[in-house]
């Protein structure tokens, strides 16, 4: 979940992105940032921690990313740090990107099965998916062998779910009802 406070960061730096007519470079620069946070827990702590000073924590994004992203991208790191806000840093990276996604008309599907899907059924879904939703759709796909067979798909808060194991349990629960 993203803090209120790193949303407001993330628009604010989408805004900008978009008004420099620099929003593909600034997301690929942000899907970096954003992928070394999570992918070194060294490095969170490092922009999180109190005790170290600011200028260490710039000095870091600077010899990190100074060759590697746009100069509005670290000016907007700088700004952060600047401002107090690197404890949140993971955050307005996170938030830039659902906020790409909203401006972009992209939606995150989650798509259960119990076994790896077919490419052509995983296109024929994304298909569907994209009719139903009136969107881009980027499916991400998840394998869990106790569903037994069939499909979940979750957008957003709504589960779809047409799996074996959860028409198995109705049933389930049919039969104590009628039982009873």
């Amino acid at each position: 979940m993203v803090l209120k406070t790193a949303r407001r960061y993330a628009t604010a730096f989408l805004q900008l992105a978009i008004e420099q007519n620099k929003l593909d470079k600034i997301l690929e620069d942000v899907t970096l940032i954003h992928n070394t946070i999570k992918g070194s827990r060294e490095f969170k702590l490092f922009m999180k921690s109190p005790i170290i000073k600011s200028d260490e924590k710039r000095a870091a994004l600077q010899s990190l990313f100074a060759e590697r992203v746009d100069s509005l991208t670290m000016e907007f790191l700088n700004f952060v740090i600047r401002k107090g806000r690197e404890r949140i840093f993971d955050q307005i990276m996170q938030g830039f990107i659902e906020r790409y996604k909203e401006y972009a008309g992209i939606i995150d599907i989650d798509v259960y099965s119990a076994t790896e899907l077919p490419q052509e059924s995983s296109e024929k879904l994304n298909k569907t998916l994209e009719k139903i939703t009136e969107k881009h759709v980027e499916l991400t796909f998840h394998e869990r062998a106790d569903l037994l067979g069939g499909l979940a798909v979750r957008i957003d808060d709504t589960v779809i779910d047409g799996t074996v194991k959860h028409k198995i349990e109705r049933l389930k629960s049919l039969f104590k009802k009628e039982a009873v």
